[in-house]
């Protein structure tokens, strides 16, 4: 590692001294999932009035409801004490303002060198349709209750507002 790390090392030290989460469950207190993407200007216990334990977070690029995400999501409904779940995109995400995968697979090659096609990235500009799309695919996943509360959301990046979507 050679010092790549050292800056988050050392602040680690700084959040032990005032470490304040033990005893925390380890079921989500408020009943609620969270799928958002993995964007650093999303602070999501901030942004919902969310304390540390009250949601299960999951994240990934373009907050999309991959297998992945579904199969956590089992997880956390019959595990972890999830009892509704919210898709939070949001506005100004690299994953909605593409055309395609593939102009992402190009940019990366031509630009790295790398070929990434044995990957999906699930991009799509169409955000509201993508968002409807994985919404209606967690609703009707085999293994997920039948009415699981599902919805979802656009955060907007300048403002902070969450602007929930009809399904």
């Amino acid at each position: 590692m050679s010092g790549a790390f050292d800056d988050v090392f050392k602040a680690n030290d700084d959040y032990v001294a005032r470490f304040r989460l033990q005893g925390l469950q380890p079921v989500a207190a408020r009943g609620l999932a969270l799928v958002t993407c993995m964007d650093s200007r999303i602070e999501p216990l901030d942004t919902l009035g969310l304390q540390p334990g009250d949601a299960k977070i999951l994240r990934n690029a373009g907050a999309r409801v991959t297998d992945d995400t579904l199969r956590t999501l089992v997880l956390a409904v019959y595990l972890l004490g999830v009892d509704r779940v919210l898709v939070l995109p949001h506005t100004r995400c690299k994953m909605a303002s593409v055309a395609s995968d593939d102009e992402v697979h190009d940019t990366i090659l031509d630009t790295y060198g790398v070929d990434t096609r044995s990957l999906e990235f699930k991009t799509d500009n169409d955000q509201l349709g993508a968002l409807k799309h994985d919404l209606e695919r967690i609703r009707h996943h085999p293994l997920l209750p039948k009415g699981l509360p599902v919805g979802g959301a656009i955060y907007d990046v300048d403002t902070g507002r969450v602007t929930p979507v009809g399904s």
